[in-house]
């Protein structure tokens, strides 16, 4: 089988898409030793970590919103035609609307389409019409969870059948510590104390980071000045009150300047060690097309305090301890507080959490993903 697959993300692999394109490339060669995978990319990318199998092909450089969709639109499928590929991938809800190949398309989820919030100025919603109409030339769609596959089939009036499910995972460097002592380098980087609670995430209103830092007004003074609340990630630059909240703002306003720390970005490598070293994750989101940060926080070790919204309970299974509405603060905190005090509930959900995490595996995603690739294929 020769597999031309859109590598548009390569410019991205911090970005969730990014990581599972990268994912692929590395894990499909080994799950079909006959399969001929063709990457097809702006020029400039960086393709010095695809394995030796992995053809890249340069098209022009692409660099602006319109050269995005001229690359997605025209380029890729008219290299892919080229190549005499016998299917195309594309990782993201981008499908062109016209294409010589057959092609599958990745819609990791459909929130333009969900939330009011994320719907976007005029061309955002232009580009989201445009991308509705090509998904429906697929000979197959994979969804990361089955929430967000009925959420496609509903949405974007495709039949079930047409729509499949294949969860994604988390790095082999997502693990636990070897050592119960944090890096002293790592501290220093990021001015981290010996203990903390964690939020790893973007910041869009569905995160609701606003309702943690409400509920942290709950939880500070019962777990001590000892357990800051560690925020990480680039912050928005100009929040509007809709999509991103001041969260600084919000935190003076609460008065929790003195236990809430802002770090800013992590570096990729750092992640596990940042994981590794809370005693306690939480990721309160409302909606999410799979939720890589808790089962990245579970394979690494840190007891897990989510909710019970959209794909996170088919990610966390019975191993986090579920706050059903982000809306409630006040249970939310208790959960915090519960994870923090009391150290039998924080092993189990640890020991949940590992055996949790192991279900998941880059090289599963491959060889389902392979299956789909077959089975259209041979329809």
């Amino acid at each position: 089988m020769r597999l031309a697959i859109n590598g548009w993300f390569l410019s991205h692999p911090h970005t969730g898409t990014g990581k599972y394109l990268t994912a692929l490339l590395e894990n499909l060669p080994a799950a079909e030793p006959e399969l001929e995978v063709h990457v097809i990319a702006p020029a400039a990318v960086n393709t010095c970590s695809l394995p030796d199998r992995v053809q890249i092909h340069s098209t022009p450089p692409r660099n602006t919103a319109l050269g995005k969709i001229r690359f997605e639109q025209r380029d890729f499928p008219q290299v892919a035609a080229q190549l005499g590929a016998d299917l195309a991938h594309i990782p993201y809800w981008a499908p062109p609307l016209r294409s010589k190949v057959p092609f599958v398309v990745t819609v990791h989820d459909i929130i333009p389409l969900l939330l009011p919030e994320h719907r976007g100025s005029l061309p955002v919603r232009m580009y989201t019409s445009l991308v509705t109409s090509g998904v429906r030339g697929a000979r197959a769609v994979i969804a990361d969870s089955h929430h967000s596959r009925l959420d496609i089939v509903e949405h974007l009036h495709l039949t079930r059948e047409h729509v499949h499910t294949v969860h994604l995972a988390a790095d082999a460097d997502y693990k636990p510590a070897d050592s119960f002592e944090i890096d002293p380098n790592l501290q220093a980087k990021y001015d981290l104390p010996d203990d903390y609670v964690l939020y790893l995430g973007g910041f869009q209103r569905r995160k609701n980071v606003h309702r943690l830092l409400a509920a942290w007004s709950w939880a500070r003074d019962p777990i001590g000045a000892d357990y800051p609340l560690i925020i990480a990630g680039q912050l928005p630059e100009s929040p509007d009150g809709i999509l991103f909240h001041d969260l600084p703002a919000l935190a003076e306003e609460l008065e929790l300047e003195d236990t809430v720390r802002f770090i800013g970005p992590v570096d990729e490598a750092d992640k596990p060690a940042l994981y590794q070293g809370a005693t306690c994750f939480v990721y309160p989101s409302s909606y999410e097309g799979f939720g890589l940060p808790p089962l990245e926080a579970m394979a690494c070790g840190a007891p897990v305090v989510t909710t019970g919204k959209a794909s996170l309970p088919e990610v966390v299974g019975d191993a986090a301890y579920y706050v059903e509405d982000p809306s409630d603060t006040r249970k939310l905190g208790a959960a915090i507080i519960g994870v923090v005090v009391d150290g039998q509930l924080a092993d189990d959900l640890h020991a949940r959490g590992l055996k949790q995490a192991a279900k998941f595996s880059w090289k599963k995603t491959a060889h389902e993903t392979l299956a789909i690739y077959r089975a259209t294929i041979e329809t």
